[in-house]
């Protein structure tokens, strides 16, 4: 387990995160030859998605510190999540929290994509890769949370906007957005993963509506 203090706020990094990088920074080893120039590429890969997604958690966090809670930040498998004491924020404000986060890495995407535009005469190949791979990880990522299926940012943010009374209609877009988005990223991307994820989200907020009932 790893750990370590940024801006104050405490950091875990489990094992199965550093895993799930690199799965995903190898294609889940489709077509790897083992090459050294292939380690060097995943490896710049785990660096750019520990970054871009620490600065995904540190927009939540940073904005949950500034209503007067102590936060906390885990990175796990596939993705973290930042933790703050339950039940002590207004709807705008978890709202504020919850979008923080996709922001901050949209900020960092666009940032990473001026300083190469501008710099990118003198970079050599690994350090091109390098800023293509934490542009490429910090806009699909927001994009990805940004969906309104829960847990992700974007199904928390619609449960703020609906509120408690409206759980229901917030779950049944969870629903048919984890379907719809499964699918669709799958034609685009090609990628097993990223339609079962959806299409697990997608069973839990059908349970929960179930238990609604």
């Amino acid at each position: 387990m790893f750990r370590f203090s940024i801006f104050g706020i405490q950091v875990e990094v489990q094992p199965w995160f550093w895993l799930t990088m690199i799965l995903l920074g190898s294609n889940f080893g489709s077509n790897m030859q083992g090459t050294p120039a292939e380690i060097l590429g995943i490896a710049l890969f785990v660096i750019a998605g520990f970054t871009s997604i620490l600065i995904h958690e540190l927009g939540h966090a940073l904005t949950a510190r500034s209503y007067g809670t102590q936060p906390y930040i885990v990175l796990q498998a596939f993705g973290g999540y930042a933790a703050y004491p339950a039940g002590v924020m207004t709807r705008w404000q978890s709202f504020l929290i919850t979008a923080a986060g996709p922001a901050a890495q949209l900020f960092l995407a666009l940032v990473a994509f001026v300083a190469k535009n501008r710099l990118e005469v003198y970079m050599n190949e690994n350090i091109l890769s390098f800023f293509n791979d934490l542009i490429w990880v910090s806009v699909l990522w927001a994009v990805l949370n940004l969906v309104p299926v829960v847990p992700l940012d974007g199904g928390q943010m619609l449960a703020a906007i609906m509120g408690p009374k409206r759980i229901k209609i917030t779950l049944w877009v969870s629903v048919v957005a984890g379907v719809f988005f499964g699918i669709g990223l799958y034609l685009w991307l090609e990628l097993i993963f990223f339609p079962l994820f959806m299409g697990m989200l997608a069973w839990q907020s059908f349970q929960l509506l179930r238990q609604q009932r």
